[in-house]
């Protein structure tokens, strides 16, 4: 049996994607460094509280270059990817870190308050590295901005993107 890694997150991203979280690496792939607080209501003594975890999200490809307006302190989004950790040394110590890479990121609800922030509802984004695609987007023309649909089966709006990382 093979092991299994993936990971599912919502959650509201603690601070905008600015020049310091996203860019290119040499060969011209687009990165963004993004960070999400995720909220759980725990008992504790009897009495309900609020518990948040943070984590860091690595966002790829076309992914992050589609994202990058849109991701901005406050904003709900939903992650689906894996963990991967990355271990380094550091004044000659070793340290580990654990990172969520995302495969697919749903932006969730409206604008958070931003005027400049003119996404639909819900989109859906995920990121094919180039090499594999939704097959029904397969004649899009990906140089113009999607089109936006009211899907009246489930009230959401959606961009009709739908890309997904295959090894």
């Amino acid at each position: 049996m093979s092991d299994m890694n993936k990971i599912v997150l919502i959650g509201r991203l603690t601070r905008d994607l600015d020049s310091d979280s996203f860019g290119y690496t040499a060969s011209g792939t687009a990165k963004a460094r993004i960070s999400i607080a995720v909220n759980d209501r725990i008992k504790k003594n009897g009495e309900w509280q609020d518990e948040v975890s943070f984590f860091d999200l690595t966002v790829w490809g076309k992914m992050a270059e589609n994202l990058k307006p849109y991701l901005l302190k406050g904003k709900q989004i939903a992650v689906e990817g894996k963990l991967k950790q990355y271990r380094y040394e550091k004044d000659g110590k070793n340290h580990s870190k654990i990172s969520v890479v995302a495969e697919k990121i749903q932006l969730i609800g409206g604008s958070n308050g931003n005027s400049q922030n003119n996404a639909p509802k819900q989109q859906n984004y995920g990121n094919n590295g180039g090499y594999g695609y939704n097959q029904q987007q397969a004649n899009r023309n990906y140089n113009q901005p999607p089109q936006q649909h009211r899907n009246n089966s489930q009230q959401q709006y959606s961009t009709g993107y739908q890309y997904e990382m295959y090894h």
